[in-house]
């Protein structure tokens, strides 16, 4: 487990690296801001409340919330319990912080900071531990009324923060800046190389310990992970004519993503179906998100949000019940009630935490405005906010202050440059 905790720390750093390198240049600090400002403002709340919400007895009785104060503070955990409690504990730390971090591409670029903190402390509180305790709960009702299969959190961490991206972005609309192609994409790739090292410990570790299981999901992640790739870059060649780095990168983590539910549950050769049908699910998502003009940064929705459901649908199906998790899908088998009892879940997931999302912005915004002024996006979300520049090419030094300013280009030399752009890249626009 420890192993397995060292390996998902390494998914926040590696995320901030994708993240920051598909945004502009004048946003990437932001983009890395936001995603490590995520994992220590979740792990307090996490600490104080948020493990006895998740995994405390359920209130009533009914399966819908922890009782808070069950692990206050964490301290029930100071003594060794030969078990690994406590390293359990600071492993579900982790996957409520990373599904914060996944949310912060619905506000790239455009949220305030301060207000990105307070939006955080509040989701992990009323929108990730409802569905965290549905779903890993022993008294959860996903598992005590539904009876759905989710080996590693492919509800409460993909599904619901692929939602919750997806309102924010809604809610705070589409970014000023024009230059919104990724920036940097050796920087995404490294990123895609250090989650997919993450994941690893992610699935891994989901079982509890060094075990079969343990064995088992990594094998299934690595099968689906080559999957995704292999879907989204064909997909891209059918549709676009071309293969791209950043479709690969994309159809990895799709790939990854799309595992995380079912990892336990389907045979070596459905594992790549999986990633194949999850990075294809993932492709058509993006594109549809484009063409509404949703300014949803990284794609979270259709990567995290769209790939997880589908699989989760999918496992409904191809369920091996030769599998450690012996879950008998319909093609082996199994009855046709999976079905509705997983689209249950899907849907209770994702409207709940789209709607609970959107109220809370909406909510935070009555208060005081949590959107950056025009004239900020116009300098630059990262010199505005943070009054840094991720690259000092792009700016020069003001008298005074220190602070820096974007470069004027002259309209005729920017012309010059973007038709020798468009040139080089033929033509082409397409982010994916």
């Amino acid at each position: 487990m420890c192993t397995a905790f060292a390996l998902m720390i390494l998914m926040f750093p590696g995320l901030a690296m994708l993240y920051g390198g598909m945004l502009n240049g004048r946003s990437v600090l932001n983009m890395m801001m936001m995603v490590m400002s995520s994992l220590a403002v979740t792990v307090i709340v996490y600490v104080l409340v948020g493990h006895g919400l998740v995994l405390g007895k359920s209130v009533g009785g009914a399966g819908v919330i922890g009782d808070p104060a069950s692990f206050t503070f964490f301290s029930s955990l100071t003594e060794d319990d030969g078990v690994g409690t406590t390293v359990t504990a600071a492993f579900y730390a982790l996957f409520a912080a990373i599904s914060v971090a996944l949310v912060s591409s619905g506000a790239a670029g455009r949220m305030k900071f301060d207000a990105w903190m307070g939006f955080a402390v509040i989701w992990v509180i009323v929108v990730y531990a409802p569905v965290a305790h549905w779903a890993f709960s022993e008294d959860g009702w996903f598992r005590t009324v539904l009876e759905v299969h989710d080996y590693a959190g492919g509800t409460p961490v993909h599904m619901n923060a692929g939602a919750a991206g997806l309102a924010l972005a809604i809610f705070l609309g589409r970014r000023a800046a024009t230059d919104n192609r990724p920036h940097n994409l050796p920087l995404t790739l490294i990123g895609v190389g250090m989650l997919a090292m993450g994941w690893m410990g992610f699935n891994g570790g989901s079982a509890g310990g060094a075990n079969f299981v343990a064995e088992y999901t990594v094998m299934t992640t690595l099968l689906s992970l080559a999957g995704g790739m292999i879907g989204y870059i064909v997909m891209q060649r059918i549709v676009d004519g071309s293969y791209t780095l950043m479709g690969l990168g994309t159809g990895a983590i799709a790939g990854l993503v799309a595992i995380t539910p079912t990892a336990d549950a389907v045979s070596p050769v459905f594992s790549i179906v999986i990633g194949l049908v999850g990075a294809t699910a993932a492709f058509g998502a993006v594109r549809l998100a484009h063409r509404f003009g949703i300014d949803d940064s990284a794609d979270v929705f259709a990567v995290h949000g769209v790939a997880g459901m589908a699989a989760s649908m999918l496992v409904v199906f191809i369920g091996d019940p030769d599998a450690p998790a012996q879950h008998t899908g319909i093609l082996f088998g199994g009855g046709w009630d999976l079905v509705w009892r997983e689209l249950a879940a899907i849907v209770v997931t994702v409207g709940f935490s789209f709607c609970a999302t959107y109220a809370i912005a909406w909510l935070m915004n009555r208060v005081s405005p949590i959107r950056i002024t025009r004239e900020d996006e116009g300098i630059g979300i990262d010199n505005a906010e943070h009054a840094e520049q991720a690259y000092d090419s792009e700016a020069v030094p003001t008298s005074g202050d220190g602070k820096t300013v974007p470069v004027e280009v002259p309209a005729e030399l920017a012309e010059q440059i973007r038709a020798l752009l468009a040139e080089s890249d033929g033509g082409r626009q397409n982010r994916h």
